[in-house]
């Protein structure tokens, strides 16, 4: 009898229990599915998440409890309202809640799938349709305050929260880098590549009249909504390049870096199998042998990529920089102008011939610096003083047309000023400074 009274009454506190929990988590959802919520309100829910934590023991329960968990900084921001600041946000959903936020959503996702009753699934869908945007911004800010590694976090629970947008797991990877978490980006980088990402496409733009700056938008529906709206205008579209000739640079970069060089060569080589004409993963193994001091396979690769397409003005603007980076100032000069050869108004190799050719001011302005008085010192200071002359006006062709091209680019205007003003050009430097 004795035995018999003891498994009852474990089996009454097994089933309070058991109604206890139930009991929490309807408060939970009715406070959760209101359309207003109060102070009160987020209280109780707080007061209901504690009392339902010692008391999840089934798997549903340990699911919409982790649910309700994640969702009280929205519940927190409701209750703010308008009222809320940027501060308060970026606390309420810092990258450890939108992390917490990715996992439990999928969770309930994937859960709710396998039982076949779909309590949430329609209200997570739409939800993370509506915080997209607002996550993103959270990235981009955390990224604008140099908050590299956090924004690489949050863009990577977005990719988490709809793994079909795969741009957001490329930045995250990008963000990574600039963090310099170069395991993290590592990891990123080699899902890209399982998913065979290549990030080829359209970009939407469309400028907003507010703001007068260009946006740019996931398709074109959504961008001919704003433009119907009347909130935007001029619209164009842009091809998106393919992006595996960076992933995998970026991922060799990190593995020379590591020391592992034998895996850097692997991993190119591979991508060049699966896209043996692809110029953008030709250059990539190209720039790694460049690193490693490789003359021979680095002029082998170069002109096989010359070769798939001699007038390809990409392809000689990226071999211009990489020479440039090697410090060969003539090759780099000429795959330059090789470029505004196949297009006038190539902007970057414009802006970039300039730099290369505006380099040498330096070691002129060093050495009048140090010159003296003499006859002979006076003399070669004139010498030099015209041979500055002769460097300055060669770029001005091609600053002033980056400039007609990019009046809005401050580093080709601040230039071109520059430039003037050591040529004493007093008209066109005041004409300039005006705009």
């Amino acid at each position: 009898m004795r035995i018999k009274h003891i498994i009852l009454a474990s089996a009454v506190l097994v089933s309070v229990s058991s109604f206890a929990q139930k009991d929490e988590l309807k408060k939970l959802k009715r406070i959760y599915e209101k359309e207003a919520l109060s102070a009160n309100d987020l209280a109780d829910y707080k007061a209901n998440l504690d009392k339902l934590a010692p008391l999840t023991t089934e798997e549903g329960d340990k699911v919409y409890y982790d649910f309700y968990r994640v969702t009280l900084p929205g519940i927190e921001m409701a209750v703010l309202g308008p009222t809320a600041t940027p501060a308060q946000l970026f606390k309420l959903f810092n990258p450890k809640a939108i992390a917490d936020l990715a996992t439990a959503y999928n969770t309930t996702l994937d859960y709710e799938k396998k039982t076949g009753k779909k309590v949430f699934t329609e209200g997570i869908i739409k939800n993370i349709t509506t915080f997209k945007p607002i996550l993103v911004n959270v990235a981009i800010n955390l990224g604008d305050t140099k908050k590299f590694k956090e924004a690489a976090d949050v863009l990577y629970s977005v990719y988490q929260l709809d793994k079909k947008d795969q741009d957001k797991l490329y930045y995250a990877a990008s963000y990574a880098v600039n963090g310099l978490d170069y395991d993290k980006a590592l990891s990123y980088y080699y899902e890209l590549k399982q998913l065979n990402y290549s990030g080829e496409g359209t970009i939407y733009w469309a400028t907003n009249k507010a703001s007068q700056k260009e946006e740019t938008f996931n398709t074109k529906n959504e961008r001919d909504i704003f433009i119907k709206t009347g909130t935007h205008e001029k619209p164009r579209d842009e091809k998106a390049e393919s992006k595996k000739g960076e992933i995998y640079k970026n991922i060799a970069l990190i593995l020379v870096e590591a020391g592992k060089i034998d895996e850097a060569k692997a991993a190119v080589s591979e991508a060049r199998s699966a896209n043996p004409n692809d110029n953008s993963l030709i250059l990539t193994e190209a720039d790694l042998y460049l690193k490693l001091n490789d003359m021979t396979n680095f002029t082998r690769l170069v002109n096989e990529a010359l070769a798939n397409d001699p007038n390809n003005k990409v392809l000689y603007f990226n071999l211009g920089v990489t020479s440039a980076n090697s410090n060969k100032l003539d090759e780099a000069e000429k795959n330059y102008k090789k470029a505004i050869e196949i297009d006038p108004n190539y902007f970057d190799a414009l802006l970039n011939l300039s730099e290369l050719k505006l380099r040498a001011d330096e070691k002129y302005v060093s050495e009048m610096n140090k010159l003296g008085t003499s006859e002979k010192e006076n003399k070669r200071y004139e010498v030099i003083k015209a041979e500055r002359e002769k460097c300055f006006k060669s770029v001005l062709p091609y600053l002033e047309k980056a400039v007609e091209l990019k009046p809005e680019d401050d580093a080709a205007k601040k230039t071109l000023l520059s430039v003037y003003n050591a040529l004493e050009m007093t008209d066109k430097y005041k004409a300039l400074k005006a705009k």
